[in-house]
């Protein structure tokens, strides 16, 4: 925790000056905004599922491009789904 003591005769603009140059270089924000957006591991369950889940999606792709129904490299999900047989 930053502490910043007022000293004699400091006013208010210079001692949040102060407290704002201890945060910066204590290292606190830059740790604070790494937290901020970090993502949770999957679980153990979780990845199982996405891998099979693209598994299934590439096998379905192969078969469509040896039908001659698949050209295009970016497809999505959900036009897969539409397709075929993907649960």
């Amino acid at each position: 925790m930053i502490r910043v003591k007022r000293r004699e005769k400091e006013n208010a603009a210079s001692l949040i000056r102060r407290f704002t140059r201890k945060v910066q270089q204590s290292g606190v924000l830059v740790l604070a905004r790494k937290l901020r957006y970090k993502e949770r591991s999957k679980t153990k369950r979780k990845r199982r599922e996405d891998a099979i889940r693209r598994t299934e999606i590439r096998s379905f792709k192969d078969k469509l491009r040896k039908l001659g129904k698949l050209e295009d490299e970016q497809i999505s999900y959900a036009k897969i789904k539409k397709l075929g047989s993907i649960k």
